[in-house]
């Protein structure tokens, strides 16, 4: 299947630059923020590598400032706490790598992200923080981003009721801004020059942590941590574009899901991770995966007639199994999983007495959904209770597990730096290969396009009282329901 749709051609294409990002004209390289071996790589004739060590040295020099206690807010205090204030790519990569590499943030400072455009988000955080020891990053591709430009405001003038004055803004260096546009409001906003960290056009939102977005990781973990996750990544990228289509990992992985989704009617796939560390590793997929995949126009501009990207959800072990997993063992609809784990727990209690259990529950599950329970077993099991007579057959159906339910194990020695940089470069593979196989652009978004419009046509209507008919019934009448009822 891979060979037949073109993977190998598609693959190369996106490795030699090429604009495979047909509807905006773009090159896809996030492959070149992590390309380790420094291999040239050309965009419009020219080494996108130069540019990348660039920004990459700029990052060092800026987190060795910053952890080392040099760099210092308004009154001469160290940095303490940095807020990422950013959404979509720019907050969902970072958050899940904080998250999940916290084991190695020894000497840098606390990470907080704002994203959601709720008040009640970056109320809750400033209310933690001491603005003369905390650094905001704001992280945005386009410098336009409504969420971003409005929390981006707020820290300021949150950051003002303490100093007073916009210079000790400037001069103190509170705010690192992460863009390549905009200029204009970078201004705006008193932002010094050399600590401007840019990222290309090339480098799609949801795939953008290798690059300058990835500052508050570098931060929290250190940037030779930092440098070992592109490490990983870089790892992954080379087995991807090198190893045989039969024994290459990210392409079994997209074939296995295309297979599931369309000639056995899938319609979700589960990530399970078995590390409390990766808690956000879902979420992060959930963009990566569905806003690259979630197309249904081909790449010849017809509407396919078959399923495409997946709605990807899950939350880490054992939480999962006392909450969803009743559906994917008894359920009606396929529900195809991956579980993960490493072998080595960062938090050995106990002898590793919680990650042993952690590790039976893991293979549990896998086992039961492959092998299930048969009739004739839940019968055994019931009469080894006492059970008998019209009592057990009124309950054996209900103790059958149908089994042969599909799952994945990716199992991997520890959660360090460099394998998560392998994993999320394995997933990141996968979604180019579906997106190759049912012939779509897995690097546009215009489906995130028409609410914003939207929005910014509905904001003015709620500054005034006046009831608003311009739309259909059901909007004017959750309109004016808001309105009547806002104050």
């Amino acid at each position: 299947m891979a060979k037949s749709r073109g993977v190998e051609e598609a693959r190369d294409k996106m490795f030699s630059g090429e604009k495979i990002n047909f509807t905006e004209g773009r090159a896809v390289l996030h492959i070149a923020l992590r390309n380790r071996s420094n291999t040239p790589i050309n965009v419009d004739g020219q080494d996108v590598m130069p540019e990348v060590n660039r920004v990459l040295d700029k990052m060092k020099a800026f987190c060795h400032k910053v952890r080392s206690g040099e760099w210092k807010g308004f009154s001469g205090k160290a940095i303490t706490d940095v807020v990422n204030i950013g959404i979509g790519g720019s907050d969902l990569g970072p958050l899940m790598v904080t998250e999940a590499l916290k084991p190695y943030s020894k000497g840098g400072p606390n990470v907080w992200f704002v994203s959601n455009i709720d008040g009640t988000h970056m109320a809750k955080t400033l209310a933690q923080l001491n603005a003369e020891t905390t650094l905001f990053i704001i992280a945005s591709k386009t410098f336009t981003t409504q969420e971003t430009i409005t929390n981006a405001e707020s820290a300021r003038d949150w950051f003002l009721q303490t100093a007073n004055d916009v210079s000790r803004l400037l001069t103190a260096n509170h705010k690192t801004p992460l863009s390549i546009t905009n200029a204009v409001i970078m201004v705006d906003f008193s932002f010094l020059t050399d600590v401007m960290l840019a990222f290309s056009q090339w480098v799609g939102g949801r795939y953008s942590l290798w690059s300058a977005i990835g500052l508050s990781i570098a931060l929290h973990i250190g940037f030779e941590n930092f440098e070992q996750l592109l490490a990983g990544a870089h790892w992954m990228d080379n087995h991807f574009r090198s190893t045989p289509i039969e024994q290459n990992v990210p392409v079994l992985l997209a074939v296995l899901g295309v297979w599931y989704i369309n000639f056995f009617q899938a319609e979700t796939h589960a990530m399970l991770p078995y590390d409390q560390y990766m808690h956000r590793f879902a979420a992060y997929f959930q963009q990566g995966d569905m806003e690259s995949n979630g197309k249904y126009i081909t790449k010849d501009g017809a509407r396919v007639n078959y399923h495409t990207g997946p709605i990807v959800w899950g939350e880490p072990g054992t939480n999962g199994q006392h909450a969803f997993y009743q559906l994917i063992h008894q359920g009606t609809r396929m529900i195809p999983a991956d579980f993960l784990i490493p072998a080595q727990t960062q938090h050995p209690i106990r002898e590793s007495l919680h990650h042993k259990i952690l590790m039976a529950n893991f293979l549990a599950q896998t086992e039961a959904l492959m092998k299930g329970k048969t009739s004739d077993e839940a019968r055994k099991e019931l009469e080894a209770t006492g059970l008998g007579g019209a009592e057990l057959e009124q309950l054996l159906p209900h103790k059958v597990f149908q089994g042969n339910k599909p799952s994945n194990s990716i199992v991997f020695k520890k959660l360090s730096p460099f394998m998560l940089g392998a994993l999320v470069a394995m997933y990141e593979h996968k979604i180019f290969v579906q997106g190759v196989i049912w012939n779509i652009n897995s690097y546009d978004q215009w489906g995130v396009e028409l609410g914003k419009q939207l929005a910014k046509a509905i904001e003015p209507e709620l500054r005034d009282s006046s009831e608003v008919h311009t739309h259909d019934s059901s909007t004017n009448g959750l309109i004016n329901f808001l309105k009547k009822n806002s104050a």
